[in-house]
């Protein structure tokens, strides 16, 4: 399911139109986002929790050409699928 999709079933589900629906999924996005930036975790029961992951950078090598190169320190989301997510699927 992409973004359109989601935005189309909400709509559907909810007596919405797609303007509304479209509104609903945005912000909802937008606030995760805010949260993951401000290295806060999100978690949404029944689904999973996302967080962000610091690496340190380190020092890698070009696997095409065998160069040594530096590579930056980055943040990175992670998710992590919650006890009934599992469960569901796994029945």
């Amino acid at each position: 399911m992409n973004k359109s999709e989601l935005i189309r079933t909400l709509a559907d589900e909810n007596a919405l139109n797609a303007d509304e629906a479209a509104v609903v999924v945005d912000t909802f996005f937008d606030s995760m986002r805010n949260m993951l930036r401000e290295d806060n975790r999100v978690e949404i029961r029944g689904l999973g929790s996302f967080k962000v992951k610091s690496y340190e950078g380190y020092a890698g090598r070009n696997p095409k050409t065998g160069e040594m190169v530096n590579v930056a320190p980055k943040k990175l989301p992670s998710f992590r699928a919650g006890k009934d997510l599992k469960d569901f699927l796994n029945s």
